[in-house]
């Protein structure tokens, strides 16, 4: 990163204008260090917006690789992108250099869980949300209050979407404001079954933004203290007070039942997506290039350097070097491990 004194003002000036930021709050943001977790609609969106912004240091995280429907509303990406079957956080990265050379960006093409989300948010400033099932975003609450880093929670669906700050020791928690546990998956809609409009994306992460803006810059009392909800197509705007509960086993008792992994299971059902996750039993290290050999005779193989795509006829295999697995084609959880083991080996 380029120090603000040797580079240039100029980029930033019209924001320094802008009298709540001004050039302390400039200085401030090349200083901070912001975790994105989701580099789907949400999180290209925000990335975008905090590179031009000049936040100093973003660490882009993402388990996915970019598909031709996400590019109707995942604003970084291209159909270069979509075709090389880049990981979304690379891909982000890649874009992000091209926005702002003077800024620090970190890829991590990770499945966020119990064991890394600790490391993972342990030496930023603030953590912004833009996931898409509320396992993780537990598991973010919980890693954050814990922790003691602010973040922000942020959901889009169809033409609505919801936003609200997480301070830790002083706002309500995720737990506080949802319940004490996730909603099971498969319980509520999601953008592969009830779609999604791009506006709705850009306005979640929009309001993300700004509210990091201000706290970035020193501007705590302009935070929006209310969860934010809205629906474009039906033009409802509202505002929801949401109370700390002085009972909350996260942010009151302190409890993180998931950072323990106690009810991790490495079988895991993409709701909407018609596929099923698999985590290897322990950490691995795979050749990708071996596994195109061994499983070229068996089906088509298309392999980069970052994951490889298998397709026996009847289900699509996507493989990462760390040995997870997305099985496409099935909610069956047994078949699913049937097919890992049977051209994995284990």
């Amino acid at each position: 990163m380029v120090p603000l004194e040797e580079g240039s003002w100029e980029r930033y000036s019209r924001q320094i204008l802008f009298s709540p930021i001004g050039r302390e709050g400039q200085k401030s943001f090349l200083k901070s260090r912001v975790a994105i977790i989701g580099l789907g609609a949400l999180g290209t969106v925000s990335a975008g917006s905090l590179a031009r912004a000049g936040i100093g240091f973003l660490k882009l995280v993402d388990r996915d690789f970019v598909e031709e429907s996400n590019l109707q509303r995942q604003m970084l990406f291209d159909e270069e992108d979509a075709r090389n079957a880049l990981p979304k956080a690379l891909a982000a990265q890649q874009k992000i250099s091209k926005i702002n050379s003077e800024i620090s960006c970190q890829a991590l093409i990770e499945d966020v869980n119990y064991g890394n989300v600790e490391g993972i948010i342990k030496d930023v400033d603030l953590v912004l949300d833009a996931t898409d099932n509320f396992e993780i975003r537990y598991l973010i609450n919980e890693a954050c209050v814990k922790h003691n880093i602010p973040w922000i929670y942020g959901a889009c669906l169809a033409s609505s979407g919801y936003t609200f700050t997480i301070l830790p020791e002083e706002t309500a928690c995720l737990a506080c404001f949802i319940g004490k546990v996730p909603p099971p998956p498969g319980s509520g809609l999601t953008c592969d079954t009830a779609g999604i409009i791009s506006p709705a994306v850009n306005i979640v992460a929009s309001l993300q933004v700004a509210e990091a803006m201000k706290l970035l810059s020193g501007n705590k009392e302009a935070l929006q203290k209310n969860a934010q909800f809205f629906d474009l197509w039906e033009n409802h705007f509202m505002e929801l007070e949401i109370q700390r509960n002085e009972e909350c086993a996260v942010c009151a008792k302190r409890e993180f039942h998931l950072l323990s992994g106690k009810n991790q299971q490495g079988t895991t059902y993409l709701c909407g997506r018609d596929a099923v996750q698999l985590l290897p039993s322990a950490p691995q290290k795979l050749s990708l290039k071996t596994m195109e050999k061994k499983l070229a005779p068996l089906g088509d193989v298309f392999a980069t350097d970052f994951l490889l795509k298998f397709n026996d006829g009847k289900h699509e295999m996507v493989i990462f070097p760390d040995g997870r697995a997305m099985i496409k084609g099935t909610s069956d959880l047994k078949l699913a491990r049937t097919l890992y083991a049977r051209y994995l080996g284990n």
